[in-house]
């Protein structure tokens, strides 16, 4: 949509800088954001007290990007890192799970918390009810193993598949970790190769490398 252009309206654009909006439209917009939250809040609880609401989910800021949380009644279900394409995501869990699904951030709220104090360094272990309908079999094994390794260590993807009565399933156990849908807190980045390096991480590299680092300065 393309800016009224009456110079009486709006203050000429320009170049590198926008225009501020006039002090009444200011307002408005404004109210207009405050009245959209205030009409999702009322549909948020209208939806809860109608048990209408199977998947409630949030986005936070985190020093790896921002990350999508989503939650079921039996917990957590999901943890989404901004390169998966949080749209995407949502809709694989609608199709996995529910098409019943909101922004409830209240819903999330135990779980940002426990985030938010493990990325300043004063949590080490989560304690939060957790929904693993999303892993299954030789992964759901793998994914239950993950949160024995100790904050601060790591083991190999061959101890891993050993941990798991499963020695010759190195690969299987990367599969499993790069399909983690709870990375951060079922701690699939703590899993290296034998030789020592990293190897790879759903959240990318650079993500995989700062949690380690978070966990080996503590």
């Amino acid at each position: 949509m393309t800016s009224p252009s009456s110079p009486d309206l709006l203050p000429a654009r320009t170049e590198g800088v926008r225009p501020a909006l006039p002090e009444p439209l200011e307002r408005l917009s404004i109210f207009e954001g405050a009245l959209l939250e205030q009409l999702h809040g009322r549909l948020e609880s209208a939806a809860r007290e109608a048990d209408l609401l199977d998947v409630a989910y949030t986005t936070i800021d985190s020093p790896l990007g921002p990350l999508l949380l989503a939650a079921t009644s039996q917990g957590l279900v999901r943890v989404a890192f901004a390169n998966e394409d949080h749209g995407v995501v949502l809709a694989a869990l609608a199709a996995a799970v529910s098409p019943r699904i909101l922004r409830a951030p209240e819903r999330l709220a135990e779980a940002t918390g426990q985030l938010e104090e493990y990325f300043a360094g004063h949590r080490r272990t989560f304690d939060l009810p957790l929904d693993r309908r999303l892993s299954k079999g030789f992964r759901l094994s793998v994914h239950r193993h993950l949160p024995l390794i100790p904050y601060g260590s790591t083991e190999s993807y061959a101890q891993v598949a050993a941990a798991v009565g499963n020695p010759r399933a190195v690969r299987a156990v990367g599969s499993a970790c790069a399909t983690n849908p709870l990375p951060v807190v079922i701690p699939c980045h703590r899993v290296l190769r034998s030789d020592g390096s990293p190897g790879g991480y759903l959240g990318g590299p650079r993500a995989k490398a700062w949690l380690l680092g978070l966990e080996a300065a503590a």
